[in-house]
């Protein structure tokens, strides 16, 4: 089984930083894309990053020139940078990744429980 631990969240102040981590363990053979969604209350679910294998990138345009997507294949996990943070930007982020299992070879999304994040002074 597929679990992702994500950690890093929390109460910062308007400008602030953070720097959320996921990290995907179980019976992996490997990853293809990881990221990062996020919901605020009252809000549609908004994909905030995604970052293949080969690292190439994707951003949101909100999140552009502010956060930062980056992984470590060799320890399966995923970050997320975060500067310049707005009280736009709390929310309840969900990290993913695309896995292929070990012993079956079947392909899927893994998900963690989320994280919150809140910017606010």
């Amino acid at each position: 089984q597929v679990q992702l631990v994500e950690s890093g969240g929390g109460l910062v102040l308007p400008g602030g930083s953070l720097r959320l981590s996921c990290a995907a363990s179980g019976r992996i053979l490997t990853i293809d894309d990881m990221g990062w969604y996020r919901q605020a209350s009252g809000k549609q679910r908004e994909l905030v990053a995604t970052i293949a294998r080969g690292r190439s990138t994707n951003y949101a345009d909100s999140v552009k020139g502010r956060f930062t997507i980056s992984r470590d294949n060799s320890k399966n996990t995923v970050y997320l940078q975060m500067t310049s943070l707005k009280p736009e930007d709390t929310a309840l982020y969900y990290c993913f990744a695309n896995v292929v299992y070990s012993e079956t070879y079947y392909s899927t999304s893994a998900w963690g429980q989320g994280t919150q994040v809140t910017v606010s002074s």
